[in-house]
């Protein structure tokens, strides 16, 4: 791939597809480029009071449409954002504590999921793996 070709920021990648840079979004883009911790829309729509609920929500759907911004699940079957620091196929954890949502690749899961696919009448085109932690910045939580 040709590294001048390579967006260098989220308003670049949404840019690379034929969005425009408006006001808003750029203003979206710049607070999530800030996030490394998972962040609710919700939460995410009130950082920003000057733009409004429904365009956060839109943008954030252009973002995870462009592959700079993960959707992940929590158990509970709410929902939670990370902004994607790798170009490859990842997984997430997320600390059920804190919110900390970091990204892992593992081989081990990568072949697991090839050995399952093998004995499927389909073929797999995507597939999720998300861990929920206690993780080691929440110790009191885990005595508990």
């Amino acid at each position: 791939m040709d590294v001048e070709k390579v967006p260098t920021s989220l308003m670049a990648s949404l840019q690379s597809l034929g969005y425009k840079a408006t006001a808003p979004r750029k203003a979206i883009a710049d607070l999530l480029e800030q996030k490394h911790q998972g962040f609710t829309a919700e939460a995410l729509s009130e950082e920003l009071p000057s733009v409004s609920r429904a365009t956060v929500y839109r943008n954030i759907k252009l973002f995870i449409e462009a592959g700079v911004v993960c959707r992940l699940t929590l158990m509970d079957g709410s929902h939670v954002y990370s902004v994607s620091r790798t170009d490859h196929h990842h997984h997430h954890y997320v600390c059920m504590d804190c919110g900390k949502v970091e990204e892992f690749r593992a081989s081990a899961v990568e072949q697991f999921v090839r050995s399952i696919a093998a004995e499927l009448p389909g073929q797999v085109v995507d597939h999720r793996i998300e861990l929920y932690v206690a993780c080691d910045r929440c110790p009191a939580e885990q005595a508990g």
